[in-house]
């Protein structure tokens, strides 16, 4: 398994136990990723020095979070949130 996917779960974890009314902003379509996901996985890259969304991708490539955002979407939340 990626240590970067091992991290996110980590983060992820803490972040759901600490930020529990934290809830997805309203969207007409329901996003496949969470804002909360979306946070942890924007603080782990951080946390592994990641600079680059193209290095992240990489190293998302081939794991359960693959399928589940598209590289522009990222950009977009990421930014709004």
């Amino acid at each position: 398994m990626n240590n970067l996917i091992q991290n996110y779960k980590i983060i992820l974890k803490e972040l759901t136990n600490t930020c529990k009314y934290i809830t997805t902003s309203k969207q007409i379509r329901l996003p496949k990723m969470s804002d909360l996901e979306l946070v942890a996985l924007n603080l782990t890259a951080e946390y592994m020095s990641i600079n680059s969304e193209l290095q992240l991708f990489r190293c998302i490539s081939g794991t359960d979070l693959e399928g589940r955002i598209e590289r522009s979407v990222y950009n977009k939340r990421k930014r709004k949130l």
